[in-house]
């Protein structure tokens, strides 16, 4: 992996500023995209997979 841990938590800290003070504009946008893809290649990656997927399972569930 070319980035370390240390820069995915750097991303993570300004996304939260960014949306915090909801200014995300183009240069934000970028950020938010070098975060997804950072997570993308991170351990962080499967649990967050396996999460999204019972989330949509569950919300179809209640809305079938």
């Amino acid at each position: 992996m070319a980035f370390s841990v240390s820069a995915l938590v750097l991303f993570g800290i300004i996304m939260v500023i960014f949306i915090r003070n909801k200014q995300l504009k183009t240069s934000h946008a970028i950020v938010a995209a070098l975060f997804g893809f950072m997570v993308s290649q991170s351990t962080a990656a499967q649990p967050i997979q396996d999460f999204l997927n019972s989330l949509a399972k569950a919300i179809s569930s209640i809305a079938g």
